[in-house]
């Protein structure tokens, strides 16, 4: 959970985050289903109240946190103000976890982001509670979308966002580190996942650099553990729910196979950022980055010149036992703040990027896929990842969390493995969490 994870992940404060809204207890935005293929289409809401059409002019305030398209936005806006030269737009840029735990604050009452993006999930749903969208109702706008990578922006019915984003939650790793190791193509069990790792490892690369220290990211690599181990796609709704448990035989054995993968990982990986992580990828140390596509740009901002493309842990004893090839997320979902006093610059804001043309600036500009249809992408590293947006994926698991105590429990179940905790010790321990969790309810 951008990618979408960008994920980022895509990437969350889910401790703050929780403090803040109360997020415990509000409805799911949107279902699990089986890759950007699904088939869910949101209705539109009633006449919006914020005016949206008459001349652009004013000041238009967009926050988001995404400082590494800071340069790609700034060349949108330029275009957009030889478009409308009576009409401005000022980024406010926050970092991920400061804007989980105080972007709420700022839009309210648009103080920031009369357009504003937000992660899917929880932070999404807390922001339609507390009505600080205006519903997008313009079927016109709507219909420059995929119509099913945008459910993760409606609610009961109600369009109030556009997910923007299209990332895969899914490892990345070197080409040519592969290439050495012998391995043309990828591995479909958890056998052949294993003896990947060892010929990487026998080349000299450190086969597996996971941020176990970035509470931002070290659960993005939990959604491609799990999506094959889960007796459901819903799985972790269902342990929130209490239905299923981290103590159930499912999630003890993805827990093992964490343990498993500690001698391939880097030294300390309990205590890797996710820069750090990235930087011995980029430097070609490391072959797989267990982050997600959303990290691709700043690999290549450091440097690296090696064909990149995304390989998933497959779990399971046999290829046929496996139903997804990964994990996809439609996020940084863009929403018309109720209260902005300049309504109609800033809905234009929101159609100027939905254009494909300019979607495709951001798209190949940032090495990301969007949600815009007809795009075309040129980046090199889109091209080579576009076969993935019609390969079976799941929709990002972690996004079903809502209360982020939960969340928290079972994603450091997974860093207390790695840190040397028996697997059945950390199941039990983030079961006990999410007990109290329940009981609180």
């Amino acid at each position: 959970m951008s990618p979408l994870p960008h994920p980022r992940p895509t990437a969350l404060d889910r401790r703050g985050l929780l403090k803040l809204f109360g997020a415990a207890g509000v409805g799911l935005a949107t279902a699990a289903c089986a890759g950007p293929g699904g088939t869910t289409t949101p209705s539109t809401a009633s006449a919006a109240a914020v005016p949206t059409t008459g001349t652009p002019k004013g000041s238009v305030s967009f926050a988001h946190w995404r400082s590494q398209d800071k340069s790609v936005f700034a060349e949108l806006i330029s275009g957009y103000t030889k478009k409308y030269p009576a009409a401005s737009v000022t980024q406010d840029i926050s970092p991920s976890a400061d804007y989980q735990s105080s972007a709420l604050l700022e839009i309210r009452g648009a103080q920031s982001g009369d357009v504003f993006a937000a992660f899917r999930g929880a932070q999404f749903s807390s922001f339609v509670k507390a009505g600080v969208y205006e519903p997008l109702t313009s079927g016109s706008l709507i219909g420059n979308y995929h119509s099913t990578l945008i459910a993760a922006g409606a609610q009961d019915g109600t369009q109030y966002g556009l997910p923007y984003e299209l990332v895969f939650n899914t490892p990345v790793y070197n080409q040519d580190a592969f290439d050495k190791a012998g391995h043309t193509s990828l591995p479909t069990d958890w056998d052949g996942f294993l003896g990947l790792l060892d010929d990487l490892k026998a080349k000299g690369y450190t086969p597996l650099v996971w941020p176990g220290g970035d509470s931002s990211n070290n659960g993005q690599f939990l959604n491609t553990m799990v999506m094959n181990n889960a007796p459901s796609d819903q799985m972790f709704a269902e342990i929130e729910a209490g239905t299923y448990k981290t103590t159930d035989d499912w999630f003890v054995n993805t827990l093992k196979q964490y343990k498993q993968l500690v001698p391939y990982m880097q030294n300390l990986p309990t205590g890797t950022s996710t820069t750090s992580a990235t930087e011995q990828f980029a430097s070609a140390k490391a072959a797989i980055l267990a982050v997600g596509s959303f990290e691709i740009s700043t690999v290549r901002s450091l440097g690296a010149k090696f064909p990149v493309d995304l390989v998933a842990p497959i779990t399971t004893s046999t290829a046929a036992a496996a139903k997804y090839e990964g994990v996809y997320n439609a996020t940084f979902i863009l929403g018309l703040n109720a209260a902005t006093k300049v309504g109609p610059a800033a809905y234009a804001w929101i159609e100027y990027l939905s254009d494909p043309v300019n979607a495709g600036i951001y798209a190949n500009g940032t090495a990301q896929h969007v949600t815009v249809a007809d795009v075309e992408y040129t980046n090199a590293d889109l091209k080579r990842i576009e076969p993935w947006l019609t390969k079976k994926t799941l929709l990002d698991p972690l996004y079903q969390f809502l209360n982020l105590n939960i969340s928290a429990a079972v994603v450091n179940s997974t860093v207390s493995v790695v840190g040397g905790t028996d697997p059945e010790q950390a199941a039990a321990h983030a079961q006990t969490i999410i007990d109290q969790q329940i009981k609180i309810g």
